[in-house]
């Protein structure tokens, strides 16, 4: 099969569809892999790496698109990019098509392109193998970000994450028992902060209990909106990291809640790139992080693990190559019969929308699979 890697356009998006490894592991299985030239240098990969890999450099994006049956990138494509997808095309990536313009959605269709969504490829038994490689790491970026921006330079409330003798830890909340959500409260716990987390899902909260069982532990409330009030009121920073694959991130913290913060507070909207789950939030970039809104610093980045890129890359590689490799050694429908989970990815196939829930947000009929 022939597989294109473009380089990312999306803003300050460094991190690259396939490692060097992965698209030598590809080609060594008889598939040819087109590489935009400079599409691995934001996570420190030279174009020498990908023709010693056995990739073929090309020189523009269109290129990259045109050659390929395959595409493999990280974030949603541009309008552009669409357009430079041959028709029936197979586009692989973290799309977050409910959260996306509907015009995006409709060239797809128009193009026949089957659209496999990283973050809604999912187990029988409800995980999201590729979708949970990333959340782990973005939940573990978490408190350092957290720690610089409550610095007096970056307009926080000049106090540290850990507290010292004599003085109490911040107090940290956290929307969300998923990956993300546990990775974070693990390492605020082990910088010594004090951890509120609350999710809908009680079985999450237990298993969090176990998990983090030792030493330090988290206080757990279920999700009420009195408790999410609560929470909010005396939170230092508030992490948004509510999580529904293939839908729209529900609206969890109001503009009033944020409000009843204090002043130099700060908000962590994680779930920004599926539209976000506090009132206030809007999408920021890596070169304009934050905004104030009541009072309250808001970190809203869709690609935040973008600056991490060859750690994440890397993540990625490691995730996703089983479903590319699949679906390039046996084709796309054999690869859908023969991985359930990658068949729970697909979004639009054959000018069709298959997913329930992007269905339901676009207010279009659902085909099945």
């Amino acid at each position: 099969m022939n597989i294109g890697v473009p380089r990312e356009r999306q803003v300050d998006e460094h991190r690259v569809g396939l490692t060097p490894s992965a698209v030598g592991q590809l080609v060594a299985a008889g598939h040819v892999c087109s590489i935009e030239k400079h599409a691995g240098l934001g996570a420190g990969y030279e174009d020498v790496e990908y023709e010693k890999a056995g990739g073929r450099i090309v020189y523009s994006g269109e290129e990259a698109y045109r050659r390929a049956d395959l595409v493999c990138k990280v974030s949603k494509p541009t309008e552009e990019e669409v357009q430079w997808l041959n028709d029936g095309a197979v586009l692989m990536g973290f799309l977050h098509l409910a959260a996306g313009r509907r015009d995006r959605i409709d060239a797809l269709l128009a193009k026949r392109v089957t659209a496999i969504a990283y973050e809604t490829i999912q187990a029988e038994d409800g995980s999201l193998p590729v979708q949970s490689a990333m959340s782990r790491l973005a939940g573990m970026m978490l408190p350092q970000v957290a720690g610089t921006l409550l610095q007096n330079d970056r307009g926080g409330k000049g106090i540290l994450l850990s507290g010292l003798a004599g003085l109490p830890p911040a107090e940290i909340a956290i929307l969300g028992a998923g990956t993300s959500g546990t990775a974070a409260a693990d390492v605020f716990l082990g910088l010594g902060s004090s951890v509120t987390v609350l999710d809908q899902d009680l079985a999450r909260l237990h298993t969090l209990e176990e998990r983090l069982g030792h030493g330090r532990r988290p206080v757990l409330m279920v999700a009420y909106e009195s408790n999410i009030r609560k929470a909010v009121s005396f939170a230092d920073v508030l992490i948004g990291a509510v999580h529904v694959p293939g839908a729209k991130a529900p609206v969890v913290v109001t503009r009033d809640m944020v409000a009843s913060m204090k002043p130099r507070s700060v908000v962590m909207d994680i779930a920004i790139d599926q539209g976000g789950c506090v009132e206030t939030s809007r999408p920021t970039t890596h070169h304009n992080p934050t905004f104030v809104a009541e009072g309250v610093i808001h970190y809203c980045v869709p690609n935040m693990a973008s600056v991490v890129a060859r750690s994440a890359s890397q993540m990625l590689g490691h995730a996703a190559l089983p479903f590319v490799r699949a679906v390039a050694k046996s084709g796309l429908e054999n690869a859908l019969g023969e991985h359930p989970e990658l068949k729970r990815g697909v979004a639009t196939h054959q000018g069709r929308v298959v997913n329930a829930k992007l269905a339901f947000h676009l207010g279009v009929p659902e085909v099945t699979l």
